[in-house]
């Protein structure tokens, strides 16, 4: 992007090259074998906790690299930069493991944290019920105490690494009288009793994503498997959903620059009319256009990366980001698979897959309706 970028330090800087080779030669080549089984092999996760590429924040002393959130928005933007299609690698590393390290008990930590850097515990976490989407105050599946243990009940769905995980983080109801305020954070062994998979969810792409149903029949696990404070759940979610939101909003920023990067190849190269397509001038105006609004996120998006990293982000602020760097991303990439033309909705073309893979970015982690309402509230 030509952009002089101050947000990172030469410690990120020298992890980024490390997680490029990685990606483009373990991962890029396995990507018709994930597509067609749908999920990634465990080779693969494990190969990555070899290489030091899972839970870079988590403290060194549970296994996990020991970094700040900058080593982890660098492997992101390499991850997605790369090309690499249905990995939940940041809903393991960046989402879930983090409520781990920051609600867990010193006993939780040393019991769950190392064989998760490893990758020989792949986490998931499950939050959206089928009635539920965005309404988080509404889940219905139930954690009952009896005794020295909690009683699950429910379903949830659109779980990524639902037919992977090891253990899940499970959302529940343990005052449902209370609404928001009976929400608890549980950590469910995908091994327990009563614990089931459903079927692989087809999705219009990320096909290689692990994207499934759970289901919770009278799930038994310890009183000790609860995170943080009982029935404050939602509070721990709110805390926590801000990382969630940058994270999609600065891989939304790295896909843009790549599929600028590539649009602009392609075109100069495609002949149309005895001219390259690049010669038109239409073409120019709407590369520059891109090029304008790629830049536009990209500063937005480095600030909200060092704000966080001092830790001063904010729901609001990171509802801003996401907001804004995934429509802007789903408008650019709607004109670039125009100016590809027919090889724009084929599949073996990146703008394509780009197409179908990214359109959730504007739906997950709260869709663009629901950040809009958050950001008004401060209005």
């Amino acid at each position: 992007m030509h952009i002089h970028r101050t947000v990172y330090r030469d410690d990120h800087e020298m992890l980024r090259e490390t997680a490029r080779r990685f990606f483009e030669r373990e991962c890029l080549p396995l990507q018709a074998q994930w597509d067609a089984a749908g999920q990634v092999d465990r080779e693969t996760w494990l190969k990555a906790g070899r290489n030091g590429l899972l839970c870079l924040t988590v403290p060194t002393e549970y296994g996990g690299g020991g970094g700040d959130f900058g080593h982890s928005a660098v492997l992101i933007e390499e991850l997605y930069r790369s090309g690499v299609s249905g990995w939940s690698l940041g809903v393991h590393s960046d989402i879930t493991a983090p409520y781990i390290v920051r609600l867990g008990t010193e006993e939780q930590k040393q019991k769950w944290l190392p064989k998760i850097c490893t990758g020989e515990t792949v986490l998931a976490i499950a939050m959206t019920e089928p009635g539920t989407g965005s309404d988080l105050k509404a889940v219905r599946t139930t954690a009952v105490r009896d005794g020295d243990e909690w009683v699950i009940n429910g379903s949830k769905t659109f779980i990524s690494n639902g037919l992977t995980c090891d253990m899940v983080l499970v959302v529940c109801k343990t005052d449902p009288s209370a609404g928001a305020k009976g929400c608890s954070l549980i950590m469910v062994d995908c091994n327990s009793e009563g614990f089931r998979r459903g079927r692989k969810l087809e999705k219009v792409g990320q096909h290689a994503a692990d994207t499934a149903e759970l289901f919770f029949d009278n799930v038994r696990v310890p009183a000790g498997n609860l995170l943080g404070v009982e029935n404050k759940g939602f509070m721990h979610l709110m805390e926590e959903l801000a990382q969630e939101r940058l994270v999609i909003a600065l891989y939304s920023a790295a896909k843009l620059e790549r599929l600028l990067e590539q649009t602009t190849e392609y075109v100069k190269d495609r002949k149309a009319f005895n001219q390259t397509v690049w010669d038109f001038q239409n073409t120019k105006f709407k590369l520059a256009d891109i090029k304008a609004q790629a830049t536009a996120v990209r500063l937005m998006i480095d600030y909200y990366i060092g704000e966080h990293m001092r830790r001063r982000l904010t729901v609001q602020e990171s509802a801003i980001a996401k907001l804004f760097a995934t429509e802007t991303l789903w408008k650019c990439i709607d004109d670039m698979v125009q100016l590809h033309g027919g090889y724009g909705y084929m599949l073996e073309y990146p703008i394509a897959r780009a197409f179908v893979d990214m359109r959730v970015t504007r739906i997950f982690g709260g869709t663009s309706e629901v950040l809009r309402e958050l950001i008004a509230r401060q209005l």
